[in-house]
């Protein structure tokens, strides 16, 4: 299993950063291998994506979510068999520390090859870069769910 945890401190507060987490819609306008995601509902997503120019589809639960703290998931099923996590520091009123960890298993040589050297952690951490600029050009969420959900 491969796992990579990236962090990006972005200067918004906390709920802010949040909130725009919970927009699973948006994550194509800034995480670079998500084509889309359908909402399903209050727990449950469909992904499109493309990971080293191949198509993948897949469902993913969310298993956890705190608001203002964290988000967790597991993929259901699909293509991809991976967990995650997102969470949520406040630093200060106005700056908040997003950390990512996701685990996942590679298949095919072409991923566990890029897995091995770090293409995967350079691939999340050029989105989380994305994910700073987008929240902080904006200053502001796109929408927010507020609920939680405890498993």
């Amino acid at each position: 299993m491969a796992q990579v945890i990236e962090t990006v401190d972005v200067d918004v507060p906390v709920t802010t950063a949040y909130n725009q987490w919970t927009q699973f819609e948006s994550f194509p306008r800034f995480l670079s291998f998500v084509k889309s995601i359908t909402q399903v509902d209050d727990v449950n997503t469909h992904w499109k994506v493309n990971i080293g120019g191949v198509e993948r589809e897949f469902d993913a639960r969310i298993t956890e979510q705190l608001p203002d703290e964290r988000v967790a998931w597991n993929s259901t099923g699909g293509d991809d068999n991976h967990a995650g996590v997102v969470t949520f520091h406040k630093l200060s009123p106005s700056t908040t520390r997003v950390t990512v960890q996701l685990d996942w298993t590679p298949t095919g040589v072409a991923e566990k090859v890029g897995a091995a050297v770090g293409v995967d952690d350079h691939a999340i951490k050029n989105d989380l870069k994305n994910f700073k600029e987008f929240i902080e050009s904006t200053g502001h969420e796109t929408g927010a769910w507020r609920g939680e959900v405890q498993n």
